[in-house]
């Protein structure tokens, strides 16, 4: 479950600097961009949801102490 997050983590952070990198580099196509920003809601989104789901199944527990 740790490596699934951290890759899941490390896409969220590609989308992140390919859309920075089409944003700087394409001034006038922001297509690239906008499918950048999809690619990173989306993983966003998954990821949450897949933490949730193994919450609620009992794969995972939070951590009580501060």
């Amino acid at each position: 479950m740790k490596l699934f997050v951290i890759a899941v983590l490390l896409g969220i952070l590609a989308s992140l600097g390919s859309g920075l990198f089409f944003l700087m580099k394409d001034s006038g196509n922001q297509r690239r961009v906008l499918r950048a920003l999809t690619i990173r809601v989306a993983l966003s989104v998954a990821l949450f949801l897949v933490l949730m789901a193994a919450w609620y199944a009992g794969l995972i527990e939070p951590n009580a102490t501060p």
